[in-house]
């Protein structure tokens, strides 16, 4: 088994259990989470081929399987599979066991609204950077969306993600060259900024909170929309 499948199985394993915990009852909104998943994860994949193919980031064979669609591994279509659903999953357990909990609304516009010009700021400023540019300007997008139109589900996605940060520098720091020879995905480093915590290019960060926080919006609104009728 290769270590990049072994990653994807372990940011789920836990999840995937706790499904069926009483309190939880997450199996319940697999109706609405897994079609989120396709729609989310077939934009993701499609930018991910196409950056695979222009060599701004590749990947390790060493830690693979060796079984590819579309010039990618089975275990990158993996991840946008298991990352997802553990994310949602946690966004879950927050909103259900810490109903009660909210930031205050000046902070989270505070931040939504903030982040979102820097992002996109750095973005246009890095256009010829093509991982940084995309990820920034996809991640204010996002934010922006998020606090206008999801503002009700934003104050819990805010407290899931730092939660979610967590397992992220762990996961991701190996993926990136943490704890082992080599790493499992590189980067162009034309194409970035180069600014790495530990391992993890700064852009990931904002890459994976763009995945998680349309994983998770994209679900809420299947939610809404399906629970009426």
């Amino acid at each position: 088994m290769s270590l990049y499948l072994l990653l994807d199985l372990a940011a789920i394993t836990i999840p995937l259990l706790f499904s069926f915990e009483k309190r939880l009852q997450f199996y319940k909104q697999w109706k609405f989470l897994f079609p989120s998943i396709l729609v989310v994860g077939f934009v993701f994949v499609l930018w991910d081929i196409f950056f695979t193919h222009m060599g701004y980031w590749g990947f390790n064979q060493r830690y693979l399987n060796g079984v590819y669609f579309f010039n990618l591994p089975m275990e990158e279509f993996l991840f946008f599979i298991c990352i997802p659903y553990a994310s949602v999953f946690t966004f879950h357990v927050l909103r259900t066991l810490l109903d009660g909990f909210s930031f205050m609304g000046y902070i989270i516009k505070y931040f939504a609204l903030g982040l979102a010009g820097l992002l996109l700021l750095t973005g246009i400023y890095f256009h010829h950077k093509w991982y940084t540019c995309s990820t920034f300007l996809l991640a204010s997008g996002s934010l922006y969306i998020a606090y206008f139109f999801f503002r009700e589900e934003f104050s819990h996605f805010l407290l899931s993600y730092l939660t979610i940060l967590v397992p992220f520098f762990i996961i991701n720091g190996i993926l990136t060259g943490s704890f082992i020879e080599g790493e499992v995905v590189w980067y162009n480093s034309n194409e970035n900024l180069g600014i790495r915590i530990f391992t993890i290019p700064i852009e990931d960060i904002f890459y994976s909170l763009s995945l998680i926080l349309w994983s998770v919006n994209v679900t809420v609104m299947f939610e809404k929309k399906f629970s009426k009728k």
